[in-house]
């Protein structure tokens, strides 16, 4: 067993494949399927997303400076490849992905109803790093669906069926491995 080495590329996966919506004041809302995006900050609260100038959604974040980080589930992987591989120039993707736009609490962009959680945010500085440019942006609120809620108000987000990307293919998150920090917790003693 051999190992190559091959020229430089992003080969870091999987990666969450989350839907960003945005909108234009009095222009139909869109979403683009984006599966560079990533947590920079705890406090505050703080992520990113990279985007090339082309995509027709750069613009309208570029020039709203805001926009909605909609996570996906099994149900919704249909939707994230459609809104992936259609531009909103040409079509209405919240119409002909079936998804619902929903008022945002903290943006003017729309969240997407069907996801489970939805991360309002507004940009705070761009990076134009070559191909992608790079929304670095606050959190301004999360919106999640109180389905996921047990009685205790404690959210059970694993049961969304959450998936992911990686090279090219979609897949659902499956069997539990551990837990954070399992591996230095002390077992219960047996008495």
């Amino acid at each position: 067993m051999g190992r190559e080495l091959w020229k430089a590329g992003n080969m870091l996966y999987p990666l969450p494949a989350v839907m960003i919506s945005c909108a234009r004041p009095d222009e139909r809302p869109n979403i683009i399927t984006v599966a560079w995006a990533g947590t920079i900050c705890t406090n505050p609260a703080m992520v990113s997303i990279s985007i090339r100038p082309e995509r027709y959604s750069y613009g309208i974040i570029r020039e709203t400076g805001e926009f909605v980080i909609n996570l996906t589930t099994k149900k919704l992987v249909r939707a994230t490849d459609y809104c992936g591989v259609r531009s909103g120039r040409d079509v209405d993707k919240f119409r002909e992905a079936h998804l619902t736009a929903a008022p945002s609490a903290y943006v003017q962009a729309p969240l997407i109803e069907e996801s489970p959680v939805n991360i309002e945010c507004r940009v705070k500085e761009v990076l134009e790093l070559g191909s992608h440019h790079m929304f670095l942006s606050e959190v301004l609120g999360v919106d999640v669906d109180d389905t996921y809620l047990d009685e205790q108000g404690k959210f059970h987000l694993n049961d969304a069926e959450l998936m992911v990307y990686s090279h090219g293919t979609y897949f659902s998150l499956g069997e539990t491995l551990g837990s954070f920090g399992y591996s230095v917790r002390k077992k219960a003693s047996r008495q």
